[in-house]
């Protein structure tokens, strides 16, 4: 019985890690972003991360992939486990510290394919932490599947074709996309409420300073503020979030006007995306000038959308000669678009019909995608 349950935690194990690695690995540039949330002020505090959440990002998602390929064949058990147990001990805490303190909405342990709230992110970490332990307890169960050549053999590779698959996704779009504006998903229908869908529950929370101290009152405690208290801020408190549809925050604003509804009509909009122009590519902002001259000529509306400010995009459009309109729009929903900065975007009636990396611009087919619906 006991070689069973050690069995199946291997297997269960194993395959966990294999499968949310490499859904990590798939767009290992989301992951960092989360990573570089962990390490933002609000949660842990330590800025000087954030370069180097995109190496870290990919160094994680390769291996707990290796990881996970190590248990199933048996490689070094001792070493594996002991990582393993090292690292789901490690994400047991982030995952805990967030739920509690309520600081970051999704771990992103499986990326955009599978959104798990805090609370279901740690119920997830004990899980596989007790199965873990298990392994631990039981080490001298867990044999190699092969011979030694071929155990180390299987393990190689799978280093090897995690990091070719990582170089892949870091210079081209995603092997698969699991975002809410991936291709063929209408823009329009993805910030549709449907009817009778939960709304949030909030309660405002009213700052006073009383003594010297700031304190919060509720609306119903106004009444009994002390005299002499005086208003510091008001802030929004949610009890209970009701329904958030898979696209929110999506604008295209230009001089202080939201134009989205009048563009997503577009029958050929292609549209340049690069939320920060201090950072974009130089390589691949480039190519940018030529692909508007082929895509007006085919008559394409075309623009671009950034989180970047007025001077910046003078500065670009002049460097780059971008005869184009810039409209606005969050930083956090352009990276949700597309990873590549910059990216081209390609829709019809608010439908998106292609996405292409700016290496892959010689993959894009205008004529191809016009008056398809």
């Amino acid at each position: 019985m006991k070689n069973i349950i050690t069995q199946f935690s291997r297997l269960f194990v194993g395959v966990l890690f294999i499968i949310s690695g490499l859904i990590k690995l798939n767009d290992p540039v989301g992951f960092s972003y989360k990573l570089a949330e962990y390490f933002s002020e609000p949660v842990f505090n330590m800025p000087f991360l954030e370069p180097f959440a995109l190496g870290l990002a990919i160094f994680l998602v390769i291996l707990e992939v290796v990881l996970g390929v190590m248990l199933l064949v048996g490689y070094r058990a001792t070493m594996t486990i002991w990582a393993l147990l090292l690292l789901i001990v490690f994400f047991t805490f982030l995952t805990f510290y967030s739920a509690y303190f309520n600081v970051v909405k999704d771990c992103g342990c499986f990326g955009d394919a599978l959104h798990l709230t805090p609370w279901e992110s740690f119920t997830k970490d004990i899980v596989l932490l007790f199965f873990i332990l298990i392994l631990f307890f039981n080490q001298r169960l867990i044999k190699p599947l092969f011979s030694t050549p071929k155990t180390n053999f299987a393990v190689y590779v799978s280093v090897v074709l995690c990091s070719l698959m990582a170089v892949w996704v870091l210079n081209h779009n995603p092997i698969k996309d699991f975002r809410p504006y991936k291709v063929g998903s209408n823009i329009e229908k993805g910030m549709e409420i449907p009817e009778g869908a939960p709304k949030s529950v909030v309660e405002m929370i009213f700052i006073y300073k009383v003594n010297g101290v700031d304190k919060e009152f509720t609306e119903k405690d106004l009444m009994n503020i002390p005299e002499g208290a005086t208003f510091v801020d008001r802030k929004d408190k949610v009890i209970s979030e009701g329904y958030v549809p898979p696209i929110h925050d999506f604008t295209m604003t230009k001089d202080d006007s939201d134009y989205k509804e009048e563009l997503l009509k577009e029958p050929k909009l292609l549209v340049f995306v690069t939320y920060d122009l201090t950072k974009s590519e130089p390589a691949g902002m480039k190519k940018l000038a030529k692909v508007t001259a082929d895509a007006k000529a085919k008559g394409y509306k075309v623009i671009a959308m950034t989180a970047s400010g007025a001077d910046e995009i003078a500065k670009a459009k002049k460097e780059y000669n971008l005869n184009v309109d810039f409209y606005f729009c969050d930083a956090t929903t352009l990276k949700t678009i597309e990873r590549a900065n910059p990216s081209i975007v390609v829709i019809q009636k608010g439908t998106v019909v292609q996405k292409l990396h700016y290496n892959d611009v010689d993959d894009l087919k205008l004529s191809d995608v016009a008056y398809s619906l």
